[in-house]
């Protein structure tokens, strides 16, 4: 098993590295072929070339190795903190954010974060900041941000005109002769 050098996505917006994912089952699959030649006796610097990692490496698994056997390089578990919601709670959540900001006890039916953190904590429990919803919206839920149509549902276009043509010529007239 060699070490073959893999080249490392750039996200083209920000031309940063992307970091590939871990594949733990692979990382998992290393420390058992170590396992496997530490019986077998050959020297860890012979098994960090092999493997193709450091021999600092090899040195903590061999102490694991030696300290709990072939138990000691298994796979720790998931990696990182633990969701706060359930797949079955973020799945309500969803249902109760698609009945609509009026269904949920909102004035309107624009939905905000805040508005979301709310509905959130009411179904779950679970409290999240506003910032915190909008990755659990997109990443959680597939949900993506919407722009509000340009012109307002209670829009009155009859007072618009009548306040175009009264009250803005009293207000222009007034800056000009401040102006001067």
């Amino acid at each position: 098993m060699t070490n073959i050098p893999v080249k490392q996505p750039v996200n083209k917006t920000t031309a940063r590295r992307v970091r590939p994912r871990r594949d733990f089952a692979a990382m998992e699959e290393r420390r058992m072929r170590a396992a496997d030649l530490f019986e077998q006796g050959v020297r860890p610097a012979e098994i960090a070339r092999q493997l193709g990692v450091c021999h600092q490496v090899v040195s903590d698994w061999r102490g694991a190795w030696r300290r709990s056997g072939r138990d000691g390089l298994r796979a720790a578990g998931r990696a990182g903190r633990l969701p706060k919601l359930s797949r079955e709670q973020l799945a309500r959540v969803e249902v109760e954010l698609l009945k609509g900001a009026e269904a949920n006890g909102y004035p309107n039916e624009l939905w905000t974060l805040q508005r979301a953190a709310q509905v959130i904590e009411r179904v779950t429990g679970v409290s999240y900041h506003p910032a915190r919803v909008w990755y659990l919206l997109r990443h959680g839920l597939n949900w993506s941000w919407q722009r509000p149509a340009r012109r307002a549902t209670e829009r009155n276009d009859e007072a618009i005109q009548r306040w175009v043509k009264r009250r803005w010529p009293q207000l222009k007239k007034g800056q000009s002769a401040r102006a001067r």
